[in-house]
């Protein structure tokens, strides 16, 4: 599933192809979604001007001179691309919008599990975004913050961070390659960090995700860029997916287990 940094160079890739850009016409070609797209959504949009971009979490947003919101989520397999109108189509192309330049925007989902909804102005949030924590890379977010909320909480550290009313972003990868650089074994129980060691994973998470941004979000299966460009941060992987692969700081075989039902990686001798 694309996580906040595939989101965010998708955000990127797309900003200047739409913001300025004026909507000529939606095409819905399948509404049915996870969350299905309203059926008078064209109607909102044509005419509309796209005045910039924004996200939130893993969810995208198109802001417009109205003061709504177009609410845009991968899903587990969405893509977004910027083509010229007329471009052909292919299999599971479900939503275009077109704008104003002759260029549109294609949102591209084979599993269907993403989102095309409006957000409107006089709601002061959204139902899908209602009880998310804080960004990372946000003022709110620190390692005081962490400890905090994790006082008395037996659950694997892992999960904790993982959990997105705790803070956004930290999907599976990111948290696994986050308690690695801060030495953190992902089954200590999130109760049981120090404050100083909660303080080196917020910095850690800053770094881990900024530097994934920065080289395009990690690819593994689905995930592309708004050009069709794949990320690459998976070269700079240490602990994900190298089961039984010796550990570049130590040598020591890296370890996978099992955390919430998703597969976690660690080094047994860096990671206490």
């Amino acid at each position: 599933m694309p996580e906040l940094p595939e989101v965010e160079t998708v955000r990127r890739g797309i900003t200047p192809h739409v913001v300025d850009r004026r909507i000529s016409r939606v095409l819905v070609r399948e509404s049915r979604m996870r969350w299905p797209v309203p059926p008078e959504l064209a109607e909102q949009l044509c005419g509309r001007r796209i005045v910039g971009t924004d996200r939130r979490g893993k969810y995208l947003l198109l802001l417009l001179d109205s003061g709504d919101r177009l609410l845009i989520h991968l899903g587990m397999s969405g893509r977004l691309f910027v083509l010229e109108q007329g471009f052909p189509l292919v299999k599971h192309d479900h939503v275009d919008i077109e704008l104003d330049d002759g260029q549109l925007l294609r949102f591209h989902d084979p599993r269907r599990f993403g989102a095309v909804l409006l957000w409107r102005h006089d709601e002061p949030t959204h139902p899908l975004l209602i009880g998310m924590g804080p960004e990372p890379f946000s003022d709110a977010f620190d390692g005081d913050y962490l400890h905090r909320l994790s006082r008395g909480r037996s659950a694997p550290v892992k999960s904790f961070v993982m959990d997105g009313r705790i803070v956004v972003g930290a999907g599976n990868i990111y948290a696994a390659e986050s308690l690695f650089r801060a030495g953190i074994r992902p089954t200590r129980a999130a109760g049981d960090v120090s404050l100083p060691r909660y303080r080196l994973l917020a910095r850690k998470i800053r770094d881990v995700l900024g530097e994934a941004i920065a080289q395009g979000g990690t690819t593994l299966r689905d995930f592309a860029g708004a050009d069709g460009a794949s990320g690459y941060f998976q070269q700079d992987l240490y602990v994900y997916g190298r089961e039984t692969l010796a550990c570049r700081n130590c040598s020591t075989p890296i370890r996978r287990l099992v955390i919430g039902q998703r597969s976690s990686f660690f080094c047994p001798r860096c990671q206490r």
